[in-house]
């Protein structure tokens, strides 16, 4: 018989609560624009958070979290320390060779292969058609060993041809689309110009992605560096990659390869090292911060569009309770129990929340879509954690804006309601 009754009183403050959003639409939906805003607001942060997370994953994969980066600037930036790293040697592509012999000449080394690379942006050619913007990197055969990312067709360059200074280049995935738009597969033996000098493609790497959204890895070409310096030689844009050996220790890897290193350098021991090794975790490092400001950008601007929006919802239920208090003394003269008025009203405000709960998802998932649409490479992610999560805060506003006008109207005394005017 309780349950029974326990069931009937929910039910009838689920009609009771959406009878009052159907008679007072245009006010429901102006209390619930504090929670509108709120939602958006959190759905939106954690979406960008969660699309920087994906990206940023993707793009350390890219890069090698086991690989070293032998240059002259460091990643984090060079602040005002900038003339000191300006006059820093350059790196000499000559040294690859002389790490991969103190690789060979000691069995227990973390190291296993170092590799030279130099970086050029250019614009590459075929017949008509032109990539501009393209990373031309010249290294030399052992980068197949430590390239993070497969080919699509063909193969990549050998030995033989770094010796023999061939012109042979593998086209990135977006590159080789655009200048062969009939498929990689068309791509394989035949010949693209950069600076009036005709390269033979060999290969076209699959799909990367870019750099969380900014900077594509498909936008790059590779081909051996004595192939590269019959049109670019600079040595500004040099450095070196280096791979540790699989299952040691990064931080003793590092170790040993500052050490031998500032050997090749010729450094003294009290002497600063004259040269930055980054790796990806200084990326993440930089990236902690970002994220950290944004989502408490984004909780303080979601805090604050809630409270505001709880203490209008708590001011209109007071008001309503206010405006239907004979109904309230009425429905208490023919037995309805305090617990049944409470329910009601709370009920009406968690509504009221959800409705704008619901209409902020709306929205938010709406502007996620154009922001998809016009940064495709951004991995945005409208994850089901995130609707739990805006479904759950607005439960809980509505619960806590609501409570004391319901609570209110539980107490009322029937006899004293019923004589409201």
């Amino acid at each position: 018989m309780r349950i029974r009754q326990r069931v009937s009183e929910w039910t009838e403050a689920f009609r009771i609560a959406s009878e009052q959003l159907r008679l007072h639409k245009v006010r429901s939906l102006l209390t619930a624009l504090g929670v509108i805003i709120g939602i958006i607001a959190v759905t939106l942060m954690g979406t960008a958070i969660k699309g920087i997370d994906i990206g940023f994953d993707n793009s350390l994969d890219m890069l090698g979290q086991d690989i070293f980066y032998v240059e002259r600037w460091p990643w984090g930036g060079s602040g005002h320390d900038w003339r000191k790293y300006m006059n820093r040697p350059e790196i000499e592509l000559k040294d690859a060779e002389k790490i991969n012999n103190w690789i060979a000449r000691t069995p227990e080394s973390t190291l296993r292969v170092a590799v030279p690379s130099k970086v050029y942006g250019t614009t590459i050619k075929r017949k008509s058609r032109s990539a501009p913007g393209i990373y031309v990197n010249g290294t030399s055969a052992d980068f197949g060993l430590i390239n993070t990312a497969d080919l699509e067709t063909g193969r990549f360059f050998t030995y033989g041809e770094e010796l023999g200074r061939q012109n042979v280049i593998i086209l990135g995935y977006e590159v080789g689309n655009s200048l062969f738009p009939e498929g990689p597969e068309a791509a394989i033996g035949d010949f693209v110009i950069i600076h009036g000098i005709k390269f033979k493609v060999i290969g076209v790497m699959e799909r990367q992605g870019s750099f969380l959204g900014i900077q594509s890895f498909d936008k790059q070409a590779i081909m051996p560096i004595s192939a590269m310096r019959k049109f670019y030689d600079a040595d500004w844009s040099n450095n070196l990659r280096v791979q540790i050996a699989k299952g040691a220790d990064p931080l003793i890897a590092e170790d040993e390869l500052m050490g031998v290193y500032r050997r090749i350098r010729g450094l003294l021991p009290e002497e600063e090292s004259d040269f930055e090794l980054n790796r990806s975790e200084a990326l993440e490092e930089q990236l902690g911060p970002v994220k950290s400001a944004l989502a408490i950008a984004g909780f303080f601007i979601t805090g604050l569009a809630l409270f505001v929006g709880a203490i209008g919802i708590m001011n209109i239920t007071f008001v309503s309770v206010k405006e239907r208090t004979r109904e309230i003394g009425t429905r208490r003269a023919i037995g309805a129990r305090r617990t049944a008025i409470l329910l009601q009203f709370l009920i009406e405000a968690v509504s009221i929340c959800l409705l704008g709960g619901i209409i902020g998802l709306s929205i938010a998932y709406g502007c996620k879509m154009l922001i998809s649409h016009a940064f495709p490479n951004f991995p945005f992610s409208f994850s089901t954690q995130l609707v739990i999560l805006a479904t759950v805060l607005s439960i809980v506003t509505g619960i806590l804006s609501g409570l004391a006008p319901a609570w209110q109207a539980s107490k009322l005394d029937p006899a004293n309601a019923l004589r409201h005017e």
